[in-house]
């Protein structure tokens, strides 16, 4: 969900109604969060920003700009925590516990939850169903590194075995929207205070290389990772040493502090790198980011631009390597103070949305003295890493489509599966359900003797291939060619069909492919406008289709919802019918056979 970048189209500030419909929304849906763990996440008095994102993500975040819920399709129906606000109150959501390092590193590279990856408690497996938030933990660590949503019950994983996916990530610890909050979390103090680990000494990266520096008093600010990208301890942690018992215990302390013991060098330099700055010292970085962001990122385009935004989306990206910038460590201590500082040199103007209640910068002096004698720095090309032929590949690989129609048993023919052990609950290509069917022809030996090519229908057979579909009156039949069994057979099942892109999760959807449908039709004054519905079958974003149509056709575009929430449909000014389908062709590659074409503008 948040793997790559995607910048927020909007930044708002909830009203009071708002707030309460959100939490309610938030209670309806995490059925363990009381209303004092609640006013913890969202404290009553603190200002809840909603952003929204081109990819239809909505992202609540209290003042300062921290994410503490995120809602998937923007309806309130699909609505999640985060890392963040799982630190302040864990117990909101149970919770499977990783059994190492391994499967860490996989999570936390955006991967899925499989089942086998699942710590088994003692107690026995949990009991969820189907559609369930669960959080992510490793062993001997209180604080989550994932979020997720269950894939199936737990009746129906037992009965396949423990084997499969077990929880769709939608976020994970370090990902873009816990990158984009990185400087502004402020941890609740009394949060998981002097908790011990249930096993210090089994990581998440599965080995023992414990710090018990103890004159160097608890690391704070910290934010590291094993050369192998694992998590030892995610959230608070603070190691100690007992000296009269001479055992090591580490206590969970501070939410920002992060303990992995790969590497005790590093970890205390990139300490030391973190607790240097004095007050004076993070003005003068500050300084150096925004300049940075008005040489090269910030646009006069962009203007006028919300201070959030400018954060988000230039500030903050224009920060060095390794370091975190945090505005509450400076002098100003808040946003709006430091942009008021630097227009009242100045440099910038600003102005307060009284609608809003949000500083905005309004406009840029290029001929301020601080502006013309600062040097920006020029980014190195990664070559080694993304050169131009990769990007490409990746790119290309992104765009490819990959569609497979599978069907699910029907009740006229669940029978077969079950007689030769195949589970009915499960979708089947046509040539499997074909392999099915003659497997039970086989079994029971119902090939005619005297004719090898025609096959005997004994009664469950006969139900499965044509109950219901024969007339009234009309006698069944007693016998069926064997190349007729596999198109009556597949025939009788439930059409579904699943699409996948760019390698990325497969979406499986009921019933038989619905192709993208192009119509060119004329408006007033003789215009020609054409629409393209359908285009969410193949996973293609309505939102971004529409702007990359304007670029490619050089006009006017527009996105609105169809009615009855059957979908998007996108209008492109003039008559482009033959090129958008080719443009569907070969950059998006949907088959020709399901792209539909009406041009109601010929006579």
């Amino acid at each position: 969900m948040f793997k790559k970048a995607v910048e927020a189209k909007s930044h708002q500030r909830l009203s009071g109604a708002d707030r309460k419909k959100l939490r309610r929304t938030v209670r309806n849906r995490l059925p363990l969060l009381t209303d004092e763990l609640l006013d913890v996440i969202l404290p009553p008095k603190v200002e809840i920003t909603l952003s929204k994102f081109q990819n239809r993500v909505h992202v609540y975040s209290i003042e300062g700009g921290c994410p503490m819920f995120f809602d998937i399709d923007g309806r309130g129906t699909e609505i999640f925590p985060t890392v963040f606000a799982l630190w302040e109150a864990p117990e909101m959501l149970p919770s499977f516990m990783l059994k190492g390092g391994e499967v860490s590193r996989y999570v936390l590279g955006g991967a899925d939850l499989m089942f086998p990856g699942i710590l088994i408690p003692p107690q026995g497996y949990p009991s969820f169903s189907a559609g369930e938030i669960w959080a992510v933990k490793v062993p001997g660590n209180q604080a989550p590194i994932a979020v997720g949503c269950t894939t199936m019950s737990s009746e129906e994983a037992l009965k396949a075995g423990l084997h499969g996916k077990a929880l769709r990530i939608t976020h994970y610890y370090r990902d873009f929207l816990w990158e984009s909050a990185e400087g502004h979390y402020v941890p609740n103090a009394g949060f998981m205070e002097n908790v011990v680990m249930e096993d210090p000494s089994y990581l998440a990266s599965g080995s023992v290389e414990e710090i018990t520096d103890s004159s160097a008093g608890p690391q704070t600010g910290t934010e590291l990772e094993d050369e192998s990208g694992d998590v030892n301890n995610i959230g608070p942690s603070t190691s100690v040493t007992d000296s009269k018992n001479d055992t090591e215990e580490h206590v969970v302390g501070s939410m920002n502090e992060l303990n992995l013991t790969d590497d005790v060098s590093a970890n205390e330099a990139n300490t030391d790198k973190q607790n240097i700055f004095s007050p004076e010292e993070v003005d003068a970085l500050l300084d150096q980011c925004l300049l940075q962001a008005l040489h090269t990122t910030l646009k006069e385009k962009d203007l006028p631009i919300p201070g959030s935004t400018l954060w988000a989306n230039h500030v903050l990206p224009c920060r060095p390597s390794g370091l975190t910038l945090d505005i509450k460590k400076s002098s100003h201590k808040k946003l709006s103070k430091w942009l008021q500082s630097k227009a009242s040199t100045g440099m910038i103007s600003v102005k307060e949305d009284k609608h809003k209640k949000e500083i905005v910068l309004i406009s840029v002096n290029r001929s301020h003295p601080d502006y013309k004698s600062f040097k920006p720095e020029k980014k190195k090309a990664e070559v080694s890493e993304s050169p131009g032929e990769r990007s490409t590949l990746q790119a290309q690989s992104e765009k490819m489509l990959e569609i497979i129609e599978v069907y699910k048993p029907s009740i006229h023919n669940s029978g077969i599966f079950a007689s030769v052990g195949e589970d009915k609950g499960n979708l089947y290509t046509a040539s499997e359900a074909t392999d099915v069917v003659f497997r039970y022809i086989e079994k029971e030996n119902l090939v005619k003797p005297i004719n090898k090519s025609m096959v005997v229908l004994d009664a469950i057979l006969c139900d499965a291939l044509f109950k219901g579909a024969i007339k009234k009156g009309s006698a069944y039949p007693s016998e069926i060619h064997k190349k007729d069994v596999g198109s009556t057979f597949v025939g009788r099942m439930q059409p579904h069909h699943v699409v996948m892109r760019g390698g990325g999760e497969p979406v499986v959807r009921k019933g038989a492919i619905k192709p993208v449908q192009i119509m060119t039709e004329r408006r007033q004054g003789n215009k020609k406008v054409t629409k393209v519905t359908g285009m969410e079958t193949f996973l293609i974003d309505p939102d971004s289709f529409g702007s990359e149509l304007q670029k490619k056709f050089a006009c006017s575009t527009s996105v609105g919802e169809l009615p009855g929430k059957k979908g998007y449909e996108v209008l492109i000014q003039g008559g482009v019918i033959d090129n958008l389908a080719k443009y569907l062709v070969e950059h998006y590659g949907v088959p020709k056979r399901y792209i539909e074409i009406l041009d109601k503008t010929r006579k």
